[in-house]
């Protein structure tokens, strides 16, 4: 973006995006052929791990009958059931709280239940269409627009929410590969060096953020917008909130698993967030293929008509059914919007002049 427009001054908030004239300098950014070549590099790293997971699928579907499918549902209980949507609710109220403490960093102030909507239906719709930055940002505009929140605001409020989101996945990530590299071995076929390195390093990462921004003010360049990112206080809240998300979902998933599968949820919780990053890395909607077909080979221990089973029950309690409500959200704030929309333009037709006008203005 440019522009010479500033959006932020001394007296605006820390919090805010600032857009500078002119080209972009070296803090914001590379040269154009460098990106060029790392673009083709995560292409081509998106598109190997999506047909590596649709080979495993495949092969995966060629020795498991939609009969033994069914049977495993059949099998889930009510109870099960009920824990896994009670787990959906929790998860999803947790993501509410990404931005919520993006909103604080910024120092906007917006009621809670406007947050809540905008961030459910944009996190809702975002996990089954895919493409999170043009579905959520977009329906997240749609909602916080109404309140005088600005595109580059919504811009940075994005940024600081995926912050929260990564840095949760990191601890539990690290702590659950240190803690069972053992059992998460006899899964993964990995060595337990191999795991307990990678979760030192993990935590290490997200340790080292965490030094990083309490320093000092840290900033990052977001299209030639200087945002700053939260200090170490809500650093850690935001890691939390993550944390917690992270398990809640993790959660959702552990409990629709066959009875006696003898996994404990310390070692499943590593296995279900590498699998995550998996499915983000391929960019497929939601990681559709890539995070069943790595949950799949993870848990190839377990009767694989059952994992399935679980699987499709998953992406019925934790995409498909909170989408149906998001849509159901946004219509009913569309339709409520366009009435009061229709209601103030009667007032302003019957008003005839502008006494009624000022008297609202006051108002």
């Amino acid at each position: 973006m440019t522009g010479s427009t500033k959006l932020s001054s001394g007296a605006a908030g820390a919090g805010e995006l600032v857009a500078e004239a002119g080209p972009p300098d070296a803090t914001f950014g590379e040269p154009s052929a460098r990106k060029s070549r790392w673009s083709w590099v995560g292409l081509v790293a998106s598109l190997a791990i999506f047909a590596a997971s649709a080979f495993v699928l495949w092969r995966t579907a060629h020795t498991i009958s939609a009969a033994d499918v069914l049977a495993a549902l059949a099998r889930v209980s009510a109870g099960q059931l009920g824990v896994a949507m009670l787990l959906v609710a929790v998860s999803y109220l947790l993501l509410t709280g990404y931005d919520f403490l993006a909103l604080r960093q910024m120092r906007i102030k917006v009621p809670y239940r406007t947050t809540a909507l905008a961030s459910f239906t944009s996190y809702a719709v975002s996990f089954t269409l895919g493409f999170p930055l043009l579905t959520s940002g977009a329906v997240r505009y749609r909602i916080y627009a109404a309140r005088g929140v600005r595109a580059p605001q919504i811009a940075s409020l994005t940024v600081i929410a995926g912050i929260t989101f990564w840095l949760g996945m990191g601890v539990v990530l690290g702590w659950s590969l240190m803690a069972e590299a053992g059992a998460i071995s006899l899964l993964a076929h990995t060595s337990i060096f191999i795991n307990q390195l990678a979760g030192l390093l993990t935590a290490c990462a997200v340790v080292g953020y965490l030094i990083w921004v309490s320093v000092k003010h840290r900033y990052v360049a977001v299209k030639g917008w200087r945002l700053e990112l939260p200090g170490l206080r809500l650093s850690l809240g935001q890691m939390a909130l993550g944390a917690g998300d992270a398990c809640a979902a993790a959660g959702v998933l552990f409990v629709l698993l066959p009875d006696g599968h003898g996994v404990n949820f310390a070692t499943f919780l590593a296995i279900y967030v590498c699998a995550c990053m998996l499915g983000i890395v391929s960019h497929a909607p939601g990681g559709i293929g890539v995070f069943e077909a790595t949950m799949l080979v993870a848990l190839s221990s377990l009767p694989g008509s059952q994992v399935l089973g679980a699987l499709l029950l998953f992406r019925l309690c934790y995409y498909l059914l909170p989408f149906l409500l998001a849509l159901a959200l946004l219509s009913g704030y569309e339709i409520v919007k366009r009435l009061k929309s229709g209601r103030d333009s009667l007032c302003d037709d019957s008003g005839g002049g502008a006494g009624p006008g000022l008297r609202r203005e006051a108002s």
